[in-house]
């Protein structure tokens, strides 16, 4: 191994431990960072790699690693080895993996002891290897927890390195593990991709350009700036809820509230460029932007259109603001948006919608238009009020007049004799037949008429 080959895997290290982005905390700066090593001591890694073992070549490499971390401040290291207790030979042994020296400071030197003496021989339980972790990691209430996983191999023992590795993640145990692998079978590949952050080494003499990769990822912190654009194109939009989704898991790896900063920027996030996100903005309608590509080691701008104006619904009277549900639909359409509170304002991106509010009678609003950053208001007449006094509980019907025709607006309480009605200003009808009445030709009709703030009483 050269010189240049293990200063890169220098950099690479520290280029974890500095710049890897926490999924869970989310850009908080963490007070400790663990990295624990999970490392490949299968009989496979006897196999010859250019003059000498691969275990003589991995081991070179982290010694060389461990050498240049001792001293960094703020860092704890630890050793998981598997397939090194049980010869294959003898059997496969799918429990042979070990916790060999635990977290603490400054157990470099112990770390390479151990290293010295593993003699690789036995079989490759990787998703247990993995599973263990999570007792690994003593209790820490802010530490990021980092894994490298170096193998050569895939696994043996049955179990699901991708399952246990999102599992581990999803608990907030573990960020998104590293995966060295050495030499691979191109066929193997694949099967280390969804376990974590994966980096093909297919010979020594290559190891350089792919930690010049690395290094570019890891040194160079990853960015990500989230542009809401108005209407006029300018990223003015914001504090908007929304999430990044991995979509290979279906699962959220980041969610914010959009933010504009003291510089009157939309803030920058640290985001990991791995994934292909699936972006959703959680306007009225919500925004999806698919298959976000983010570049690593530079600052990404992703832009939404996510122009937006308000609307506002009332009525004159304070009395019954919230009593009526607005529901909006984008104009044409039937698919319920939101239902809208009377009274309140709401924000819709630019656009038309048909309203449907649920007054007495229903009142229907056809292409209502919002415009970019204005308020479109509404105001409603007031209720006016009937009294329908019956001498007997009965069945009947409230009809209003319109369009030439009657619409039915709500069946009468049958169970009482009288009751209080609010109604919308218009002229309407209401039909009753006594219970005690069996005759249908027996029905009585009445006309009315409701005004703003009046009230109106009828008998029968």
């Amino acid at each position: 191994m050269s010189k240049f080959g293990a200063l890169h895997i220098l950099l690479f290290l520290l280029g974890l431990i500095l710049f890897t982005p926490n999924l869970n905390a989310q850009n908080s700066k963490a007070e400790l960072t663990r990295i624990l090593f999970i490392y490949d001591a299968s009989n496979s890694m006897n196999g010859q790699w250019e003059g000498q073992s691969k275990h003589t070549t991995a081991k070179n490499l982290l010694n060389t690693a461990l050498d240049s971390l001792n001293g960094v401040e703020n860092l704890q290291v630890a050793l998981r080895v598997y397939g090194h207790s049980k010869s294959y030979l003898n059997g496969q042994e799918c429990n042979d993996t070990k916790l060999e020296v635990p977290f603490k400071f400054g157990n470099f030197e112990e770390i390479k002891t151990k290293l010295k003496s593993i003699r690789p021989k036995g079989t490759t339980p990787i998703a247990l290897s993995l599973e263990r972790t999570k007792d690994d990691f003593p209790y820490c209430k802010n530490c990021r927890n980092i894994i490298i996983l170096i193998t050569d191999g895939i696994e043996e023992c049955n179990g699901d390195p991708c399952a246990v590795s999102l599992a581990l993640q999803k608990n907030g145990i573990i960020l998104k593990p590293f995966v060295i692998g050495l030499g691979l079978k191109d066929e193997f590949k694949k099967q280390f991709q969804c376990v974590g952050n994966y980096f093909d080494v297919t010979s020594p003499q290559v190891f350089s350009n792919v930690l010049d990769i690395v290094i570019s990822q890891a040194l160079n912190a990853t960015t990500a700036q989230i542009n809401l654009l108005d209407s006029y194109e300018n990223p003015t939009e914001t504090n908007v809820p929304m999430m990044l989704v991995n979509p290979i898991y279906n699962d959220v790896d980041y969610h914010y509230v959009h933010t504009i900063n003291s510089r009157g920027n939309p803030d920058t996030v640290y985001i990991d460029p791995s994934v292909k996100y699936d972006l959703y903005v959680y306007t009225v309608p919500q925004v999806i932007k698919k298959a976000i590509q983010i570049k690593a080691a530079v600052h990404n701008i992703v832009a939404v259109d996510a122009a937006q104006g308000s609307l506002t619904i009332r009525m004159s009277s304070r009395s019954v603001q919230g009593q009526a549900p607005i529901i909006v639909r984008k104009a044409g359409t039937m698919e319920t948006l939101y239902a809208q509170p009377l009274g309140t304002t709401q924000k819709y991106l630019v656009g038309k919608y048909d309203l449907e509010i649920l007054t007495l009678p229903r009142t229907y609003l056809k292409d209502v238009e919002i415009n970019q950053s204005t308020n479109t208001k509404i105001e409603l007449p007031n209720y006016g009020q009937v009294s329908l006094i019956r001498s007997y509980p009965g069945f009947g019907a409230i009809f209003v007049k319109r369009n030439g025709g009657l619409e039915w607006v709500l069946d009468l309480n049958q169970r009482k004799n009288s009751e209080t009605i609010r109604l919308l200003p218009g002229n309407y009808k209401v039909m009753f037949r006594a219970k005690t009445d069996l005759n249908s030709k027996n029905t009585k009709w009445k006309n009315f008429s409701i005004k703003s703030g009046s009230s109106t009483s009828i008998r029968f």
